[in-house]
């Protein structure tokens, strides 16, 4: 049966439209180097309107994502209800557009590029957007009954599930979103963290979402369908750009499952201080065991490696001025966050 299975996801994968060498420049690949290589290939994507006479949001999801049954409908992503496509809101009868990876997790809005990126952007109705406001995702909570019907999604205060059906393409959704929006060319960086309640903390133009952990079940548990390869080719078309987790849901294990346990913790016992900084930090740890550090820049590069035991200075002149990745290793544990170099 899983072989069977193996078969037919590899010849759903094989009818996407993905471009000869499109990935070429991320083979072999792994971890930030793998996500630095994915994010210079699906930057720069062609930008349209939120709301417009000319070409916008509305027309391009009621292709990518159309009923194939009824073509004039469209799915509504987390009640799974076929509906006119032609009932752009009206007058919040019809639906709606969610941003799945939610506004206030980064602080944009509706302007053009990441708040109107199609990739992010699902059909949604409108009651049912509002339930889920901008909780971050995760398993639990009480089902979700709308005036339309049950939903069979389930929320509670810092939370909200999707149904069955959809948690895999919502993973890849915020996957995506933290690879292609990085912090460079003046955009926002968008990072998945294993918490809840991460909204408006965004800060240094930085924006969170989680719990990764949960995502990374979902995108386990709810593989590739036709559905997400078929989006995936109509948003390429007016984008330019693709999710490569849709083409390549190995990808995903390649980047974020850190440890041999897919443990990531970002309640950081570690503390390093100052940042922003210009030419060193002391790290701290009330521990004993050695810590084991790694910086990155933001094209994926190893720059600096260092090894503490309780408090340790370590300097940054050889560093560029700019936005960092940093990681400590343990006690069997990777933690990760953001270094600011000022100078």
């Amino acid at each position: 049966m899983f072989i069977l299975f193996l078969i037919l996801l590899g010849g759903l994968l094989s009818s996407a439209q993905i471009p000869n060498n499109y990935y070429n420049s991320a083979s072999g690949l792994k971890g930030e180097q793998l996500k630095s290589a994915l994010h210079d290939i699906i930057k720069g994507h062609t930008e349209y309107p939120y709301t417009s006479s000319s070409t916008d949001t509305w027309d391009i999801l009621k292709e990518s994502d159309s009923d194939t049954s009824n073509t004039d409908n469209v799915i509504l992503i987390y009640s799974g209800w076929s509906v006119n496509a032609a009932q752009e809101y009206n007058n919040g009868n019809g639906w709606t557009r969610e941003h799945t990876w939610a506004k206030s997790h980064g602080g944009f809005d509706t302007d053009e590029g990441v708040g109107t990126d199609l990739h992010n952007l699902k059909p949604c109705d409108n009651t049912v957007n509002s339930a889920r406001s901008n909780k971050d995702f995760d398993n639990g909570g009480s089902q979700y009954i709308d005036g339309d019907g049950p939903t069979d999604c389930y929320s509670d205060s810092d939370s909200w599930e999707p149904r069955d059906a959809v948690k895999g393409d919502v993973a890849r959704i915020l996957f995506y979103m933290a690879t292609r929006y990085e912090g460079d060319d003046g955009e926002i960086d968008l990072e998945l963290v294993d918490a809840v309640n991460t909204a408006n903390t965004y800060g240094l133009n930085m924006g969170y979402h989680g719990k990764l952990s949960t995502l990374l079940q979902w995108h386990n548990e709810d593989p590739v369908d036709s559905f997400e390869i078929h989006r995936n080719d109509v948003i390429y078309s007016y984008q330019g750009n693709r999710n490569p987790f849709i083409d390549h849901p190995e990808y995903v294990d390649k980047i974020w499952a850190l440890t041999n346990t897919n443990e990531f913790i970002t309640t950081n016992p570690i503390k390093f201080y100052p940042n922003p900084t210009s030419d060193f930090f002391i790290i701290e740890s009330s521990s004993s065991d050695r810590i084991e550090g790694e910086i990155f820049n933001l094209s994926g590069q190893l720059v600096l490696q260092f090894k503490a035991k309780g408090q340790r200075k370590i300097k940054l002149s050889k560093l560029k001025k700019g936005r960092y990745i940093i990681r400590f290793e343990h006690d069997n544990h990777i933690y990760s966050d953001t270094l600011i170099i000022l100078k």
